[in-house]
């Protein structure tokens, strides 16, 4: 098993794949180097003297600097680092394209055609509140709807709560009303009943008006307060919407149509080196053979930035990247709350030092491929290849918005580990061992054994496996647990 790791041979430090003890000695580039305090895994090592005000070298860039001199064999980390990072920047487009070497495998997954032309990837009914109101009721409706029907020739009966959908203005009502169209329109579900109470900002008539062109066979409407017995009625729609979605059949679909969100959360020091670098080479691979994926989590982006912006296709892409880093900078001033107020407790305790170590890990998981384009919040999927995605770092509001772009899965890697999943599909994957021994009920993949014996190529053909076979019908764990949320985006005022 590998001690350590350089990530980059321009580095100045080392990360530890292992807990060390002071004193212990380790063999660097011919070099011996001697420890001058306990290092636990995943945290940095001093490869060279660092003077104080010169730069910590990671990936190959720096991650800050020294407040500190730091000895050769130091530990590096939030007692001797601090950020480079300042707040709003002019940017220069100075592409580095770079071209995809995976050969076209022409696979495919067993999938749902829709009738407009899109593909989903699970067939189940869904419940959609315009307002929170309703919450409860929905709930009732499933229940009472599994008892009569015994609904067993489908893949499953879901509501998606939220507290929204009154007492809000402006872009917080829009975002709303946005978030909850995408999922009501999204090709994972066979059918959906939307469900409002009659008095709140989200108006029903104005939400069905919003959806634009859709299956009237599979989307129904109920305002609870314009009909006496709300449930009986709600079960003879869902009952309209089961007769349908249940001929349903899945068939053969080219991997080229599969859209994958990509997203972390709960990082460790091991994250840029085993999943989040395996997630960037399937988000390669995918782009590839004609698919396309997904990258958000804006404020993670920090700090690695540039090198996602020399990667847009043209300046058109570029100027919509400079914009999606800038106006969510804008929106840290505007509140009066600090840019770089990150990393997390639990990824500091897991040896991220700055918001740029965390961000160069972060954003490997979209690869080496073109940025195609930028979306805004709540836009939907255009173009095929790497897009980017306005979103925070925050596991359920970014996943929601991920899957209300298009996204039929999420590739979730996780150092921490954590039990959520979206409304759809939210895959784990484990950055080391020891969470996926010790959580195997919330890790669907071990990217582990990356920083162990197992290379990239074998990591990456059995990660495309498990996801075919998610996107055929075998149900991540959180999908066992029946652990599906959704959280929308809020920044104003609440009436």
């Amino acid at each position: 098993m590998k001690e350590f790791v350089k990530i980059n041979v321009r580095d100045n430090v080392i990360i530890a794949l292992q807990n060390f003890s002071k004193g212990q000695s380790l063999s660097v580039d011919g070099k011996e180097i001697v420890l001058l305090s306990d290092v636990e895994r995943g945290h940095k090592i001093a490869l060279t003297d660092i003077n104080s005000g010169a730069d910590i070298i990671k990936y190959g860039y720096p991650i800050g600097h020294a407040i500190a001199d730091i000895k050769v064999g130091e530990h590096v980390h939030v007692q001797n680092v601090k950020t480079n990072l300042g707040e709003l920047f002019n940017y220069s487009y100075n592409p580095v394209l770079s071209e995809l070497t995976h050969p076209n495998r022409n696979l495919s997954f067993q999938g749902y055609k829709r009738k407009n032309g899109e593909v989903g990837i699970r067939n189940e009914i869904w419940i959609v509140p315009t307002v929170g109101c309703v919450n409860g009721i929905a709930e009732q409706i499933i229940r009472e709807f599994k008892a009569e029907v015994n609904p067993t020739d489908i893949e499953g009966i879901e509501v998606f709560k939220h507290n929204y959908g009154c007492s809000q203005l402006g872009d917080d009502h829009q975002n709303t009303k946005q978030i909850l169209s995408d999922i009501a329109m999204h090709p994972n579900a066979g059918g959906v009943l939307v469900l409002g109470l009659g008095c709140e900002n989200n108006k029903i008539d104005e939400f069905k008006a919003g959806l634009g062109d859709y299956d009237t066979d599979r989307i129904k409407f109920l305002s609870t307060q314009k009909v006496q017995d709300e449930v009986t009625e709600a079960i003879t729609l869902m009952k309209e919407i089961y007769e349908t979605i249940r001929k349903d059949k899945r068939e053969a679909i080219p991997l080229s149509e599969l859209k994958v969100g990509l997203k972390c959360g709960g990082s460790d020091g091991l994250s840029g080196i085993t999943a989040n670098p395996l997630v960037g080479y399937f988000s390669d691979f995918l782009i590839s053979q004609g698919g396309t994926t997904v990258l958000t989590e804006v404020p993670e982006m920090f700090g690695a930035e540039t090198i996602l912006m020399n990667r847009c296709i043209n300046h058109d892409v570029f100027e919509k990247t400079v914009h999606l880093i800038n106006d969510f900078k804008q929106y840290f001033i505007d509140l009066k709350q600090p840019i770089y107020e990150n990393p997390s407790p639990g990824n500091k305790a897991g040896g991220i030092s700055t918001l740029e170590d965390k961000s160069l890990g972060c954003t490997q998981k979209g690869g080496i491929a073109t940025v195609v384009d930028v979306l805004k919040y709540g836009e939907r999927l255009k173009t095929k290849g790497l897009n980017l995605l306005s979103a925070p770092g925050n596991d359920l509001v970014s996943t929601t918005a991920l899957g209300s772009a298009g996204a039929h899965l999420v590739l979730f890697t996780t150092g921490r580990g954590t039990p959520f999943g979206s409304f759809i599909p939210t895959l784990k994957i484990a950055t080391n061992s020891e969470l996926a021994k010790n959580k195997p009920h919330w890790i669907d993949y071990n990217a582990g054994p990356l920083a162990e014996d197992k290379s990239f190529d074998e990591g990456l053909n059995e990660l495309v496996d498990k996801i075919i076979k998610i996107a055929s019908g075998e149900k991540a764990n959180h999908e066992r647990s029946g652990f599906r949320e959704i959280a929308i985006f809020k920044s104003g005022v609440t009436l």
